[in-house]
């Protein structure tokens, strides 16, 4: 028993010595006539730590336990009292690790370069490590897509079609192909109201019904006309015209897709989705096309000329869908050729987007 006294002895006194070789820092605050706010720093590395404290917080607290004349111990762990700097989720959530106080300068600097950011947890007290490389994107409210529109296109006149009157640009509707590549982006402004908006290039092809037919021009005016040549098989006639266009559609979806459904994307809608709303193109090239077969031979007669057609193409754009599968039609509001240059015409289009 003597030996056991003996040992705890020399260690209460080598603890002793060891704190008083030791000495803490303080830093003493004056408050009013007759108090102070002592700190004492036993260990400088603690100083990185204080750098973060949030004091109005901690003062608060204090304040309010001394008014109730409480002298226990605060309510909240000291971590607690850290300053909040970025909140930030996973993709799924999930925290990736807990800390109970500031971590040191290589932790920190460790999460920076892994692109991590610190956040207060709010049930525990706690700060924690968690990926800031996805908060953008479960955050975000517009998705991109890229769509294809494939339909038909033909043209009005008067409100009419031309072969109502059996004109010589009247367009057969199978083998009129109209294809749109799109990029759209789908941007969420209400619950249930979207805005698709985007750019792309199109292409009208306007195959005419009658192989023979010819688009020419002078220096005052294009005309439709045929072609003369006897000596010629014709086997197709058509004229193409390309634009870039832009388009904002507003949406109402019924199912609240944030991403824009599609057939091959494999995004579907529960719900229904309709939209209309303007769109605005510039033709960038044209040109007519005639194939016709001479002497046993295919051959091939392109000619890029603007033909008076405008240059600028403006319309509206219905478009509506179920689950993965959406309908649209564009009509142009503007006429496909310059007034008083040619027919006037207006050209639209229909099909699915893909």
């Amino acid at each position: 028993m003597r030996k056991i006294l003996i040992i705890y002895a020399l260690i209460v006194t080598c603890s002793v010595m060891a704190t008083a070789q030791k000495k803490a820092d303080t830093v003493v605050i004056k408050v009013g006539e007759s108090s102070k706010v002592i700190f004492a720093i036993q260990d400088k590395k603690d100083l990185e730590t204080l750098k973060h404290y949030n004091f109005q917080s901690l003062m608060s607290d204090m304040i309010a336990k001394l008014e109730k004349r409480d002298s226990t111990q605060l309510a909240q762990p000291s971590s607690a009292y850290l300053k909040d700097t970025v909140a930030e989720t996973t993709t799924s959530g999930s925290q990736i690790e807990s800390v109970e106080e500031w971590p040191s300068e290589e932790d920190r600097r460790r999460y920076r370069e892994s692109g991590r950011g610190r956040a207060y947890n709010d049930r525990d007290h706690s700060y924690n490590y968690v990926s800031s490389r996805s908060r953008n994107r479960s955050g975000r409210r517009t998705y991109s897509s890229f769509n294809i529109d494939l339909g038909t296109n033909n043209f009005l006149e008067g409100g009419k079609f031309p072969a109502d009157a059996n004109a010589v640009y009247t367009v057969r509707p199978w083998g009129s192909w109209y294809v749109g590549l799109n990029s759209i982006q789908r941007t969420r402004m209400a619950n249930k109201l979207f805005l698709e908006w985007g750019g792309g290039v199109s292409w009208y092809n306007f195959k005419f019904q009658n192989d023979r037919t010819l688009l020419t021009k002078d220096d005052t005016q294009a005309y439709f006309s045929f072609d003369t040549r006897t000596d010629l098989d014709f086997k197709k006639s058509k004229l193409t015209v390309v634009y870039v266009n832009f388009s904002m559609v507003p949406v109402i979806d019924f199912g609240g897709n944030s991403k824009k459904p599609g057939l091959f994307s494999g995004r579907m809608s529960r719900g229904f989705r309709m939209g209309l709303g303007p769109y605005v193109g510039y033709r960038i090239d044209s040109y007519t096309k005639q194939v016709y077969v001479q002497n046993g031979d295919d051959k091939v007669e392109r000619h890029h000329d603007p033909y008076y057609l405008n240059n600028i193409r403006y319309g509206a754009r219905l478009q509506f869908g179920f689950r993965g599968t959406d309908l649209f039609f564009n009509y142009d509001l503007n006429d496909l050729f310059v007034k008083d240059k040619a027919p006037q015409l207006n050209a639209f289009t229909f099909g699915i987007t893909l």
